[in-house]
């Protein structure tokens, strides 16, 4: 009896144990594996569009902004997807602006076979080291504010973007800054992160050409709440421009800082300044900024208007610098996965067939920007424009170069 009862007993667990594994592994193979091979997601009728934006800490007014637009357009599309047989979700991370957690967030994503498609990211640099994984697991990712250059050179099939590059703002805005602000000598200041360097080494190059004086080119650690030491540097060499290659926070506080020691000249930067949280950190020394950036004004026509109001009346705060290609971002990622759901005879497609259809986009029009990818995943149709800060808000001056 008990050589007996002590077989059974053994029975009963392995057959247990073996319920364990087969309902781990979903009946289907392991979710690791149907992401190597690029299988999406098996027997599953959910899609995943993941978004990856600062959603805490100084830049998450931004971050959440592209979550937001990309949320708009899956509540916009999610009725058509459900007519096709499937389940349209939103799944947004906080990458915190730091490369190490949008790393650890992507290498998360790509674990899960439900997800298709990346919106993001905000900052340059954690989308350079993310979009390393998202190749590796041919996991699409379509930017809405990235202009790194690096971003789009090194090959990978699976990175998109909507914006302009450096190699195209940069000379675009030392260009106004010669031709119409008049400008003779410059100082550039950069906050070392892939995006503002970038910027400022390809605006130095373009100030060169132009045959403007370079006064100075110096870095700053993002983050800090006092630069006056640099200040003081620029403040004594009276530059007639301090050009800044980083983002709104740092930048307003440097305005604020040299407008207090009594620089007179002006500042500018590129599209990491554009933030309302601008006067909130540079007080009255914002009016005055200029940025050029990739995103035109949305509310100058009729569907831009009525977009906006559709964002508030949704979300109850006014769009982010970024919503609007994030919004456009997302219908294009959808728009391609649609495409390879009929080329898979209506089934869900796998991640490769799924970033094949998004990089041959051609000629989309989303509602604030066309869209025709080039082999390195960059838009043709990308254009640069030159805003000034107002007393109250940022005011388009018009698209640079015209």
């Amino acid at each position: 009896m008990q050589k007996t009862g002590k077989f059974i007993s053994l029975l009963i667990s392995a057959i247990m144990m073996g319920s364990v594994v087969a309902g781990c592994g979903g009946g289907t193979g392991s979710s690791a594996d149907s992401s190597s091979s690029g299988n999406a997601g098996g027997g599953s009728n959910v899609i995943k569009i993941a978004t990856q934006s600062p959603l805490s800490g100084p830049q998450s007014l931004e971050g959440e902004g592209i979550k937001l637009g990309a949320e708009l357009a899956v509540k916009d599309r999610a009725e058509d997807f459900k007519k096709l047989g499937f389940d349209l979700q939103l799944y947004p991370q906080d990458d915190q602006a730091d490369p190490k957690i949008g790393v650890a967030n992507a290498e998360m994503l790509i674990s899960d076979p439900d997800v298709l498609a990346v919106i993001g990211h905000y900052n340059t640099g954690v989308a350079i080291p993310s979009s390393v994984k998202y190749e590796e697991a041919q996991l699409a990712m379509v930017s809405p504010a990235n202009t790194g250059v690096q971003l789009t050179e090194e090959g990978k099939k699976t990175v998109n973007r909507l914006v302009a590059r450096n190699d195209q703002i940069a000379p675009a805005a030392a260009k106004y800054a010669k031709d119409q602000l008049g400008i003779k000598s410059v100082f550039i200041i950069h906050d070392k992160t892939s995006y503002g360097q970038g910027l400022a080494d390809e605006v130095r190059k373009a100030f060169k050409d132009l045959g403007v004086q370079e006064l100075g080119y110096e870095g700053v650690t993002a983050g800090e709440k006092d630069y006056s030491s640099i200040v003081n540097v620029v403040v004594a060499k009276k530059p007639d421009l301090i050009f800044f290659g980083g983002m709104y926070a740092e930048a307003g506080i440097i305005a604020k800082q040299a407008k207090e020691k009594g620089f007179t000249g002006k500042l500018m930067g590129g599209e990491g300044l554009e933030s309302t949280d601008m006067y909130k950190i540079a007080g009255d020394a914002a009016e005055g900024i200029i940025y050029a950036t990739v995103v035109g004004d949305i509310r100058s026509q009729e569907e831009g208007k009525k977009w906006v109001e559709r964002y508030k009346s949704t979300f109850g705060k006014d769009p982010g610098a970024f919503s609007a290609f994030a919004y456009d971002a997302a219908l294009v990622a959808l728009n391609g996965i649609e495409k390879a759901i009929k080329e898979n005879g209506n089934k869900k497609p796998s991640r490769e067939q799924a970033a094949a259809a998004i990089r041959g986009t051609t000629d989309f029009k989303g509602e604030f920007t066309q869209v025709s990818f080039d082999e390195k995943g960059d838009n043709k149709y990308s254009q640069v424009y030159i805003y000034r800060y107002g007393k109250e808000k940022a005011e388009l001056v018009g698209e640079a170069g015209k």
